[in-house]
Parts: structure tokens; sequence; C-alpha cells
């Protein structure tokens, strides 16, 4: 049986446009798709290592609206673990998510309920850590939250994995209570204080570098379909299968999921990157954050097939 994976994080009601492009500051264009969707990025990974087979509970706060109901059902539906999450007077989280045809996105967040998710709520939902192995952290919630959920969850003897994204300024406190961080490539420019853009693996290793100096241990910059560049004490570039994109939304999420679910289950570090390549790029070739996560049958199936044409 695969180790717990606690996901403490943020829950949002996606609201989805999608058009040829995304627009320029005071531009109006008209878009031919439109959807709703649960996601954030701490749903979005429980949800994603759940359909991907692993244990995984989910700690965070929803409005009591109709988007916290359906948000809270969706986890469910998945076999996510509820309890832990509680609904508060309010609206939930919202993102509005812009997708162009070439698959890239542009987000506005409005945090609702996930403002109200305190370092007193995490101490009070302790007992949902027990037994934990991997506890999965992100930035969407203020971060006195992800402080106190990082310090819960060494406190519970588990390993904690943390994606730094959005983007923005996090204290070497937290860094040196992760054992893993994840970020991206905007995430890591901006993390070692450069400005923010596509990074090569020579680039990537260099703010790796950075980013230990700041007591991260092992550090995991996603390069998109470059795949991912894991570095602790040595570095080692892992690739990406090649797929068509169709939509990039929430594939941080998945890589993520894919990572705690592939350690879980007793992977070293590499070969869960691996597995987690293999889950972000299957998802980018579906529209939506938490729709597009595969099935492990899907995702075993992709691997396979990705491997005999190798």
């Amino acid at each position: 049986m695969p180790h717990k994976i606690v996901v403490i994080g943020s829950l949002n009601m996606d609201l989805v446009g999608c058009a040829a492009r995304i627009p320029v500051v005071g531009e109006t264009i008209t878009g031919h798709t439109y959807f709703s969707e649960p996601g954030g990025k701490g749903a979005n990974q429980a949800y994603a290592a759940a359909k991907l087979g692993g244990r995984v509970s989910m700690l965070g706060r929803v409005g009591n609206d109709d988007f916290g109901r359906a948000m809270r059902a969706n986890l469910q539906h998945a076999g996510c673990d509820v309890e832990g999450l509680l609904s508060v007077e309010g609206a939930s989280g919202i993102a509005l998510i812009f997708v162009a045809d070439d698959g890239h996105n542009s987000i506005i967040i409005v945090p609702g309920a996930n403002d109200r998710f305190s370092p007193e709520d995490v101490d009070a939902g302790a007992r949902y850590l027990e037994g934990a192995a991997w506890v999965l952290l992100q930035l969407e919630n203020p971060l006195p939250t992800v402080l106190a959920a990082a310090k819960a969850g060494r406190r519970a003897g588990a390993r904690v994995i943390l994606d730094p994204a959005p983007a923005r300024a996090v204290p070497d406190e937290i860094f040196a209570l992760a054992d893993i961080i994840t970020p991206n490539e905007t995430e890591a420019a901006i993390l070692a204080g450069l400005a923010p853009g596509a990074l090569n693996p020579e680039q990537a290793l260099e703010i790796a570098r950075k980013l230990q100096e700041r007591q991260a241990r092992t550090v995991i910059v996603k390069l998109g379909e470059q795949g991912c560049l894991l570095v602790n004490q040595k570095s080692q570039l892992i690739p990406a299968p090649k797929v068509k994109a169709v939509d990039t939304t929430a594939a941080g999420d998945e890589f993520n999921a894919g990572l705690a679910v592939g350690l879980s289950e007793g992977l070293d570090l590499a070969a869960a990157c691996q597995f987690a390549n293999a889950a972000a790029a299957l998802s980018v070739t579906k529209l939506g954050a938490q729709a597009s996560a595969p099935t492990r049958a899907e995702l075993d199936a992709f691997i396979h097939s990705y491997r005999r044409s190798l």
C-alpha cells in the first residue's frame, strides 16, 4: 500500500475562457469556449494524486457556497479524504483563467476562503497529519499558514514538498523546513532575485544552487517541455515525453502530484521525477486543470507506449 500523502493548501473554482490568443492590456477579444471546474493549486494536487492511486487527504478552507460544495464533492469523487476540508462563511476562492490556442495561459486569483485558512487552523487539524509520509504545500494561502503547515508536517515525521507558486518572496525558514522545492522556470528566477524568463538547464542549475544557499535541500526545477532538472548534491536533467500541448494549466500541479505518488510508492527521486514528467506531459494534452488529470491506468498506458517508442 502506498504511504499517506497530505495536501495542505488552496481550493479555487476555475472560470476558464479560451480564445485564439490572450488579450493584451486594454483589449477585448472574442473567445470560442468557456467552462468552469474545480481548481486551486492545493486541490489540483490532491485530486491528481488521488486519481493516480495515491492515499490522499486534503486540508484547506472553502466558502459555504455552491462553489465550495462542488469542490468538496469533486475531491471526494476522486477518492480524496476531505474530513480536514472545512467550510467558512462567505465566498470560496476563484480563478479567472484565459487559455490561448497554443496552450499558454494567464490567471487572476481571488483567494476568498483561502485567505481565512490560518496557522491556528493548521494546528487544530494536526490529527489529519498522523501517519503521513509526504506533505504537499503551495503558496496560495497566507505565508504564515504555509510556514505553520511546514512545521506541522515536520512534527508529524513527514517529508515536505513545497511548490513555490504563485511566485513571491519566501522566507528562508520555509526553505529550511522543505525537503524538496519544485519551482518552475519563472518561479525559480523570481526566488533567486532575477528577471523571470525561460531557462536552459545550465541557467536552471545556477539558480538552483542559489536556492540551496538559502537552505533549500533538493531543488527540482520544472522546465516545461524540456522536463525537469533535479538538483541535490549533483544535478540531473530528466527529459519529458514530447506531446502536443492543448492547455498547460495545472501542469506543475500534476507534476507535484506525480512526484508525491511516485515517492509514496517507493520510487527513488530520479524515477519519481520521470513518473511526474509523464503525468504532467499527459495532462497538457487536454483542456482544464482537474479535468485533465489522468487516471493511473491512463498514465501507465502512456508511459508504456512512450517507452516502446524510444
